[in-house]
């Protein structure tokens, strides 16, 4: 395997960003974009699943507004695993390493979705799902690190945008795998998530470290306080970490709570929409509009890459929260004919895709190494525990719309709880412009 470049050889490089990549820094972004594209296919074939998935789990004649409790139950116990994932092994990645801890959670959240298969009722179902989100949780922390930690200076922005784009493209791959499995039936969607553990064979010998990693993880045994790795106290007690972390945090949970708890609820809308069709018409329209949801996505994490270059952090952000406001409200309003489902749902997708573009390029820029992976982790995925309220929130305020006589308690309950991307909108304000600056050491 080709050795990387030394920094001088990094310093001298120009052009276009790609041309300062040697071939170990397009291997390590190649397998760490596969460890995430595995992942998100992971998410699609749940999100898809999981509607059949309940109806057969719980008992015959449910009803539809308790089928949407327990599927935003199922949702949220999910989001509550992925959220643990991000803290345990965000502190891992410091002091176990990136490429180590990557690998592992991969093998994790492939495992627990093949099991998910095996479920017999909606409890046994979700346990499955918390134990798979502990890996999908850990697994961004390790691979953004690790990519952010190994690549040149002046394309590490532009790689960690790729990388988040691979998400799509894995949503994409789950939601064409709908077309053909889904049909079969909702168990064999989760069977196919036992593929990405592959990845894990092939790979793990020759996964490296990054050289920053190491030189601060010999620094810290030298010292002889081995704490300094992945010190989740220090997130709290140095204040630029706290401040980094809190305003992290804020932009999470705005972005992932909008995506989840609404956004992703698409094949509900669509079902709800196109009631009136033949149940295979209906299924056809949900794998073709989260097929296109995901390819809108794929286009939005990457016009922010471009954005976010130009502009900077904060407007770039500023601006994707606005516009996964809008496109949310529009949709869940205005979507009720299958030509609707073609272009509304793609758009949507686009605009709540958009701050996911950025978290994975301004997260790592808010830490210093030692602390880079917990700090990622932390933002990205213990988020969630606050997040995971948004598709319970959902389902609560489905039965109290519906309850109060409002002819479509689903879309409104998605239209009142879009209204969380003011939060992050807001949460920018005070956040930290980062563009143009090298990673922080301390």
């Amino acid at each position: 395997m080709p050795t990387r470049p030394s920094t001088r050889e990094v310093k001298a490089s120009s052009g276009s960003w790609y041309r300062a990549l040697s071939g170990y820094h397009w291997w390590v972004l190649v397998v760490a974009s596969l460890g995430w594209l595995f992942d998100t296919m992971d998410q699609r074939i749940f999100v898809l699943a999981r509607g059949p998935g309940m109806k057969d789990l719980l008992p015959a004649g449910t009803a539809p507004a308790d089928l949407t409790w327990y599927s935003g139950l199922a949702t949220a116990i999910f989001m509550l695993g992925w959220a643990a994932g991000g803290l345990f092994f965000g502190v891992m990645g410091d002091r176990w390493g990136r490429a180590k801890t990557m690998m592992l959670t991969i093998l994790v959240y492939s495992g627990f979705t093949g099991l998910s298969a095996l479920s017999r009722n909606q409890w046994d179902f979700m346990a499955y799902r918390f134990l798979t989100g502990l890996g999908v949780g850990g697994e961004f922390a390790a691979g953004v690190t690790l990519v952010a930690e190994v690549m040149p200076e002046q394309a590490r922005a532009h790689a960690l945008g790729m990388l988040q784009a691979f998400s799509a493209i894995g949503n994409v791959i789950g939601s064409a795998i709908s077309f053909i499995v889904l049909p079969l039936g909702w168990r064999w969607m989760f069977t196919v998530g036992i593929i990405p553990a592959l990845l894990v064979v092939a790979v793990f010998r020759k996964m490296k470290e990054p050289e920053a990693w190491q030189r601060v993880r010999d620094a810290v045994t030298r010292s002889g306080d081995k704490k300094q790795l992945g010190s989740m106290a220090d997130l709290w007690s140095h204040p630029t970490w706290r401040k980094n972390t809190i305003i992290g945090l804020l932009l999470a949970i705005s972005g992932v709570v909008g995506l989840w708890g609404i956004g992703f609820w698409s094949p509900e809308l669509i079902r709800e929409a196109l009631k009136n069709l033949p149940l295979d018409q209906r299924n056809w329209y949900v794998s073709m509009g989260t097929l296109l949801q995901d390819c809108g996505a794929f286009l939005g994490i990457s016009v922010f890459t471009v954005v976010t270059a130009k502009i900077g952090r904060r407007p770039a952000f500023v601006l994707s929260f606005l516009l996964g406001l809008a496109a949310t409200v529009m949709t869940f309003g205005l979507l009720h004919k299958p030509s609707d489902v073609l272009w509304m749902v793609p758009l949507m997708g686009f605009c709540t895709l958009l701050v996911f573009g950025g978290y994975s390029i301004y997260f790592p820029e808010l830490y210093p190494t030692r602390l880079r992976s917990s700090g990622v982790g932390f933002c990205y995925n213990v988020g969630r525990i606050v997040a995971a309220l948004g598709p319970f929130t959902l389902g609560g305020l489905t039965v109290f719309f519906r309850d109060a006589g409002y002819a479509t308690p689903f879309r409104a309950a998605a239209i009142s709880l879009s209204s969380i991307y003011l939060v992050g909108a807001i949460a920018v304000l005070f956040a930290p412009e980062t563009r143009g600056k090298a990673l922080p050491e301390e």
